[in-house]
């Protein structure tokens, strides 16, 4: 009976898996498919790669993606940092109206913010990447709070005290005491702006002015036509990097831990 429950629990577990990722490895198959049907098998190719990287729409609507995600992760990342460490400073009453307010922008929906940003800029500024940029970093703070703020309730702050009572200076204790033990958490709060500007449609079609393409508008744009194939070939590229950083930031991880508990004396 137990091997029985282990067995469908993998079986579950694989279905899961298989749900989750079948429609990203069928997006990798057909970038590599020789016919533009969706249906068709037409060959192995790499034609989709090459006329992607001579494609020019697509190139400046992907560094246009990729300055506002790193542009507004790294914003929102310094804010979101500096706001949670003085949120976690508050009294516990200030603390739960602020952390209130800061679930928000999470829980609003994003055409409501959308809407919102669009009155906001067209009143008091032109829309353009300046616009666009300004929006996801508004709306990747509170992401970014609520990943430091965690890291934040672990400390041990009796070591920085400890540290500015035999000397230091506030900034050099906190780059060394403070930083360290939070890093994980700006990490995280970085990676998790940064996809979501990547990932943003809404908030991004409502501010964005003339000119101003994002592969999620454009691709927007392009589906009374249909997809073109190089979009396969790109999100196949896209999900390779992603694939690549999670495994090195694992790895990496797993190297530190292993360097700290060597460091540990034995018992």
């Amino acid at each position: 009976m137990v091997r029985w429950k282990r067995v469908l629990s993998k079986v579950y577990l694989a279905l899961i898996f298989l749900f989750l990722y079948l429609p990203i490895l069928m997006l990798i198959v057909l970038s590599f498919n020789n016919s533009r049907s969706r249906v068709t098998w037409g060959g192995f190719t790499l034609n989709w790669y090459v006329r992607l990287f001579s494609d020019s729409r697509i190139l400046d609507a992907l560094r246009t993606t990729l300055a506002l995600g790193i542009g507004s992760a790294a914003i929102a990342t310094l804010i979101g940092t500096l706001g949670a460490m003085g949120i976690q400073a508050m009294k516990r009453r200030n603390y739960q109206i602020v952390m209130a307010v800061t679930n928000i922008p999470v829980l609003n929906a994003d055409i409501v913010t959308g809407i919102a940003m669009m009155l906001w800029f067209v009143r008091f500024m032109p829309l353009g990447f300046s616009s666009v940029l300004i929006g996801h970093v508004t709306f990747s703070i509170p992401y970014v709070i609520l990943s430091v703020m965690p890291k934040l309730r672990q400390l041990n702050l009796s070591i920085y005290e400890a540290a500015r009572d035999l000397g230091a200076n506030g900034v050099y204790a906190f780059g060394k005491i403070i930083l360290p033990q939070i890093w994980t958490g700006i990490l995280s709060g970085f990676f998790m702006a940064l996809t979501m500007s990547m990932d943003d449609f809404v908030i991004t079609y409502f501010t964005k002015g003339a000119g101003v393409n994002t592969l999620s508008t454009m691709i927007y744009g392009e589906i009374r036509k249909g997809i073109k194939p190089e979009m396969y070939a790109l999100s196949t590229l896209i999900f390779a990097v992603v694939l690549i950083i999670l495994l090195c930031t694992n790895f990496l991880s797993g190297r530190g831990k292993e360097a700290a508990e060597k460091k540990q004396p034995a018992d």
